[in-house]
């Protein structure tokens, strides 16, 4: 018989409640190894508020306080928050409804965001690359990296990350230049690549299975993931240049005043996550790999605050911060709550009535 999971155990630093209640903020992020898109906040007592929802295999995620999207195993979501300003539901003050729906096929969707115009693009990494969702389509591939020679369900590369500047794609990266069908997993150690998607081109191709680039003070930020750092790279030099070591394999990254929210993971029974720097610098360290989140100082490189999960969860994707949100929940398909939370718009006013149908569609009232 099989072991039960164990029970999730939350811990975090001394001051790491304090900060998030004083930035006023609140944090999002899931696991697709347990099937779960995480909101944390804080209660009006001042204690932490964990709320949890199941999607099929939750990835990649893009959050504004008003709507967040999400990649899953088949579909990208979008949720919309119901609440009106200065309302609550059972304390919270986001309550995150699944209103629409894009069925993908099982596309191994990773980071996702959206473009100036609202356009949602994702990384479709089981076809080496960027796409978009359709109303007709699963999807519609709109680049790939150069040297990626057909779009085929090969996950050739690895293709995972997506930064965009002024609304529109600008980096991503990728484990490997391969292109072959899973060439990507014998070029984990020093193959990985940043790739300018505006010129085309890979910039630079030294790391270590990158993850998560994000564009924020004038910096490309990346998660070098193999080896558990966390930096940015130098334009002038095209190199990695590294600000804090995670106890973790790094995947999600998210960004708030003076700080980097950086998520990261423990390594799988597989050897996806072994034989990697990173194992050799937590023995340097005699450290073990933690699955939470870590909250880095960029100015000094200091993790001054952290969050560690325990228990079930040994795996984090994405991490997005919600500003202004105290409390959030959402909705999710395992109760009857979104059976049961009905929400209405207000009726249009008497004289815009008319216009709404035209003469063969009218009512007979």
């Amino acid at each position: 018989m099989s072991e039960p999971n164990p029970p999730l155990a939350v811990s975090c630093s001394r001051h790491a409640l304090n900060w998030l209640a004083e930035q006023r903020i609140s944090l999002t992020f899931t696991t697709y190894q347990t099937n779960r898109i995480f909101f944390l906040g804080m209660k009006p007592d001042q204690t932490p508020s964990i709320f949890e929802r199941m999607f099929d295999r939750p990835m990649g995620l893009y959050a504004t306080p008003e709507r967040i999207y999400l990649g899953c195993r088949f579909q990208v979501w979008q949720l919309d928050n119901c609440l009106q300003a200065g309302e609550t539901h059972n304390g919270y003050d986001k309550v995150y409804v699944p209103r629409v729906a894009h069925t993908t096929g099982d596309v191994d969707i990773h980071d996702l965001g959206l473009t100036r115009t609202q356009r949602v693009l994702f990384v479709n990494t089981l076809y080496s690359c960027l796409a978009t969702i359709s109303n007709h389509y699963s999807f519609i591939p709109l680049w790939q990296p150069p040297f990626i020679t057909k779009l085929a369900p090969e996950d050739r590369c690895h293709l995972n990350g997506l930064a965009f500047e002024k609304g529109q794609p600008a980096y991503a990266t990728a484990v490997s230049r391969s292109d072959v069908a899973a060439g990507w997993r014998q070029k984990r150690h020093q193959d990985g690549c940043v790739i300018d998607i505006r010129r085309n081109e890979v910039m630079l191709d030294t790391l270590s299975m990158p993850h998560s680039p994000r564009l924020y003070q004038d910096r490309l930020w990346v998660l070098n993931s193999g080896t558990g750092e966390f930096g940015y790279i130098d334009p002038i030099w095209q190199r990695f240049e590294a600000i804090a070591f995670c106890p973790g394999y790094l995947r999600g990254l998210a960004f708030h005043k003076d700080w980097a929210i950086v998520g990261t993971s423990k390594p799988r029974g597989d050897r996806t996550f072994s034989g990697l720097a990173l194992d050799d610098a937590l023995t340097a360290k005699n450290a073990e790999a933690v699955c939470g989140l870590m909250i880095i100082n960029l100015k000094t490189g200091n993790i001054d605050h952290w969050l560690q999960l325990e228990g079930v969860i040994t795996e984090l994707y994405d991490v997005q911060v919600l500003p202004g949100v105290v409390r959030p929940m959402a909705l999710g398909f395992k109760t009857d709550e979104i059976c049961t939370l009905i929400t209405m718009g207000a009726p249009p006013a008497e004289k815009k009535r008319s216009q709404l149908f035209t003469e063969g569609d009218r009512p007979s009232l």
